[in-house]
């Protein structure tokens, strides 16, 4: 039988909840920063971007954070960023991301709206031929940027609507950043076809979950873990197969969780409710999607059918054609079956 680290690094994935900027590996980080040397405070050495990924709380996190998405100028910067971030989730062996997407940090700095939906889409298809990853897109309001950006997401949503997209979030911070003000701007995008995927109860209570699915029509939710909290809360998850998109470490580097033995991803799963393993903003929070699956099978005591069958809630939490959903489902069985022989 395979070891579980073999396993977990070869077993087909999907990914549903990573942020396309976040997921930069420190050598694009690196290389952009060289580009714009002396105009950005990070660092162009890989190396001291460990140091510069330590981050103090959630406030600092988002600091850091945009001072990365500063070193996106222009739309070859978008193109080299999306093409790598695919092919490092191909050599995890995932086969189909749902990326989250700011378009309005790129536009708020200076790129045309339709020349960054043009080099996502040139970069997908590209990536797709070249790594055999299809790549979807969840266009996200940066909550700390207000009402304004909510506006300008929905508008470069619905004006370019590119191939690729396929939901409507809300992420940042959600202290100080209620869900219910953001309502309309989810009724336009859901009466378009969208998929509503806002970030909730990450660094809040379940209140914070109960508005996104009263307000915003959440179909899912990103992170989530203050359901564990309340249990009318977990019954309801449960019962409506409302995934969670669950980031172990990232809790943990934001200091949203203060350790990972402490980590309610136990609670969600035992409580019956739908949870994807994901990871968020890999290289900021020093993790890879394949570790996730690794911290994942520690808390949750599996074994390598145990980590098949996350694999395959994963499958069936993401976005995708009845038939697709089949057919990497299937690619899963027929892994764990030769594996666990």
């Amino acid at each position: 039988m395979t070891d579980l680290p073999t396993f977990i690094a070869g077993l087909p994935k999907v990914e549903l909840h990573v942020h396309h900027v976040g997921s930069a590996s420190p050598r694009i980080v690196a290389e952009l920063a060289a580009r714009h040397e002396g105009r950005s405070p990070v660092p162009a050495d890989p190396e001291a971007l460990a140091d510069y990924f330590a981050f103090r709380d959630f406030a600092h996190f988002i600091e850091v954070y945009l001072s990365v998405v500063d070193l996106i100028r222009d739309a070859d910067d978008v193109w080299l960023l999306t093409h790598e971030v695919a092919r490092e989730l191909a050599r995890q062996q995932v086969r189909y991301a749902e990326l989250t997407v700011t378009p309005y940090s790129h536009v708020h700095r200076g790129i045309p709206a339709p020349a960054f939906c043009e080099a996502i889409e040139d970069a997908r298809k590209r990536a797709e031929a070249d790594f055999g990853i299809a790549l979807r897109w969840c266009f996200d309001i940066p909550g700390e940027a207000g009402l304004p950006s909510a506006e300008e997401t929905l508008r470069i949503a619905l004006d370019e609507r590119p191939d690729g997209l396929i939901s409507f979030g809300l992420g940042g911070p959600e202290i100080g950043v209620p869900r219910p003000q953001f309502k309309p701007y989810f009724d336009q995008a859901r009466a378009a076809g969208l998929r509503s995927v806002p970030h909730a109860g990450e660094t809040t209570g379940p209140e914070t979950i109960w508005d996104a699915l009263r307000d915003l029509g959440a179909e899912r939710i990103g992170h989530g873990i203050s359901a564990a909290l309340d249990p009318t809360l977990l019954a309801h998850l449960a019962e409506r197969r409302i995934p969670l998109e669950v980031c172990p470490t990232s809790n943990v580097r934001t200091r949203a969780v203060a350790s990972i033995e402490e980590h309610p991803l136990p609670q969600l799963v035992e409580a019956g409710v739908l949870v994807s393993i994901n990871s968020d903003d890999p290289p900021m929070f020093g993790t890879t999607l394949n570790d996730e699956y690794a911290v994942a099978a520690r808390l949750l005591h599996l074994d390598p059918a145990g980590v098949a069958a996350l694999a395959r809630d994963a499958v069936t939490a993401a976005f995708l054609e009845p038939g697709e959903k089949a057919r990497i489902s299937g690619e899963i069985d027929a892994y764990a079956a030769a594996a666990t022989r």
